[in-house]
């Protein structure tokens, strides 16, 4: 009987399972999932789980303190006609589109610079980095303090230079506090730029400048032909994430001015976080959040599908 037992417990087919699992524990294919599923699990409970959240709670009316009931596509249409909303998508795009121009220009010219031999080269690489590693929310209040209608350094050094007769109202006027925020965001993100091409420039070697040099190419041709191809994936990546980080700033935003005056200032986020936290409507702000997916999703693409054409990767056309 015992014996019987025992041929019933471990059969063929029990013995077959065993060895797929023990193959697949061993396979060397299967390895890198072993790995990836710690990461995996923190993402999808940390991004995924919320980004799911809050779709689904666009859909809704929910509000803090009770639970919504689905109302499809209401939030929306609401938006749709909600000239807040328009101007927040106004702001954002013209925040972002400004400042990534500025950051991408200023950061790729400190980079070239860098990138020579220069005294205190070391020291100049560290200072340049003190603007993106000082926390956000201390560099907004660095901020209010320059921008302030009273108090403010630059009104104060351009009235003494006889510029100006009247201090500027920096964050009261509707203009002014835009390219205020304009401005700020640029100083704060310029290093993460200029940092990261400087490291793309040292891997390009040498020898392809001296190549270049000796057939008779000008600093401007050497930039053109050999270190703009070579660098343009780093490019790609950086300004991806550049734009990705400048479109969703809430930080400097909510610090330097809450989106005022008159909504002059608000992004896409800030407004989000006004409707669902300091108004309740979850609902409402989820919706405006995930209005912002569109957006993000298409510079991710352009990204990507630039990264994949030979020509971006080789400094050739794709013929």
């Amino acid at each position: 009987m015992a014996d019987l037992a025992l041929k019933h417990a471990i059969s063929p087919r029990s013995i077959s399972d065993v060895g797929a699992w023990h193959r697949i524990k061993v396979n060397r294919d299967w390895l890198a999932l072993w790995f990836m599923l710690p990461a995996a699990a923190f993402l999808l409970l940390f991004l995924a789980y919320p980004l799911v959240l809050g779709v689904w709670l666009s859909f809704t009316d929910a509000r803090i303190g009770r639970g919504g009931d689905f109302v499809g596509l209401e939030n929306y249409e609401w938006l749709w006609d909600d000239p807040v909303f328009w101007l927040s998508v106004f702001n954002t795009l013209l925040y972002t589109g400004v400042a990534s121009v500025f950051k991408f220009a200023i950061g790729l010219y400190l980079a070239l610079l860098l990138n020579h031999n220069m005294p205190f080269k070391a020291m100049i690489r560290a200072v340049v980095l003190i603007p993106f590693i000082v926390p956000t929310v201390l560099s907004a209040i660095a901020f209010w303090w320059i921008f302030d209608s009273q108090f403010s350094i630059v009104s104060w050094s351009l009235r003494k230079l006889g510029l100006i007769a009247t201090n500027i109202d920096f964050l009261g006027d509707t203009w002014n506090a835009r390219w205020s925020v304009i401005f700020a965001n640029i100083w704060r993100g310029v290093p993460f730029v200029a940092i990261t091409l400087l490291a793309g420039l040292q891997t390009v070697s040498p020898s392809l400048y001296e190549a270049a040099t000796i057939d008779g190419a000008t600093p401007w041709q050497r930039f053109r032909y050999v270190t703009y191809p070579l660098l343009t994936p780093i490019i790609a990546v950086v300004m991806t994430f550049s734009v990705l980080f400048t479109f969703t700033d809430f930080q400097l935003i909510w610090v330097l001015t809450r989106g005022g005056p008159a909504n002059a200032t608000h992004l896409m986020a800030t407004l989000s976080y006004q409707r669902a936290i300091g108004g309740g409507y979850l609902g409402e702000g989820a919706a405006i959040a995930t209005a912002m997916i569109p957006f993000l999703l298409a510079a991710i693409l352009i990204s990507w599908f630039g990264l994949q054409r030979r020509k971006w990767q080789q400094g050739e056309s794709n013929d």
